[in-house]
């Protein structure tokens, strides 16, 4: 598999000069509900981390079989989410659907998906290399991604990703390999909206390539992305024992009723 993203990579086109490119500045925020598969969703309109929220991933058995648990464990407040630590990178292709704003830095040779909610940065190869030889790489949240322009859309794909114990793509409880790879084609419509459509491959967990489409729209005015760190007072960690998510008092001891002896 890593040989095929060698030689696709070897085949992407030179960089694109400054004067092609598409003009995607300012700020930008996501269309809809952070549920990565709108289409399959249910019930309709359902939203990731209600209890009984669930979506129709091409998963096979065993994989199938995990969600379901997964599912279960979000109606007990259970899921380890670990974005819920707020701090920890959404990852790809997480990072395509979070709340808060966006910025799209486009130049020559790379482009750079930067979101307020994270810390989130994906930066987009476009300057020929290939992705990273095995020696010197290892799976991270975000992964690894190289890209090239076809006109004015922006085609990347995302390798070397974390896998089941980093990679989770809503609060529903989906969760794929560290095999599973993505193929994005981002665009700017004729009606101002980017559009990104996602297709995810895992030859471990799925049976057929996964395709989603993500809508952002540009906010206007004098918008900015700020920063911010609520992991500063963060009163919300997951217990490691029981999954659950605890609230901390002011001095860091639980408040929670079984926790607290009340």
């Amino acid at each position: 598999m890593r040989a095929a993203f060698a030689i696709a990579a070897a085949l992407f086109a030179a960089p694109a000069a400054a004067q092609d490119l598409p003009d995607w500045s300012g700020v930008w925020e996501l269309v809809g509900s952070t549920v990565w598969d709108t289409a399959t969703v249910e019930p309709k309109g359902g939203r990731a981390g209600v209890p009984g929220t669930r979506e129709h991933p091409p998963y096979n058995a065993e994989w199938e079989a995990k969600y379901l648990a997964n599912i279960e464990k979000v109606k007990r407040d259970q899921f380890p989410d670990p974005v819920t630590t707020c701090g920890t990178p959404a990852g790809f292709p997480r990072v395509m659907q979070v709340p808060d704003g966006y910025e799209f830095v486009v130049t020559a040779k790379q482009t750079w998906i930067l979101t307020e909610n994270g810390p989130n940065i994906v930066r987009i190869y476009t300057d020929g290399r290939g992705h990273m030889d095995e020696d010197v790489s290892w799976p991270t949240y975000t992964g690894d991604s190289v890209g090239r322009w076809e006109g004015d859309t922006l085609v990347f794909e995302t390798v070397n990703l974390r896998g089941e114990d980093g990679t989770i793509i809503d609060r529903t409880g989906i969760v794929v390999s560290g095999q599973a790879h993505g193929t994005t084609r981002m665009r700017k419509r004729e009606d101002g909206m980017i559009e990104a459509t996602i297709t995810l491959e895992d030859p471990v967990a799925f049976t057929a390539p996964w395709t989603v489409a993500k809508t952002y729209r540009r906010i206007e005015g004098d918008a900015r992305i700020m920063d911010y760190a609520c992991a500063e007072n963060n009163r919300n960690p997951v217990d490691p024992d029981t999954g659950r998510t605890l609230t901390l008092d002011a001095v860091g001891k639980p408040i929670d009723r079984e926790y607290s002896g009340e």
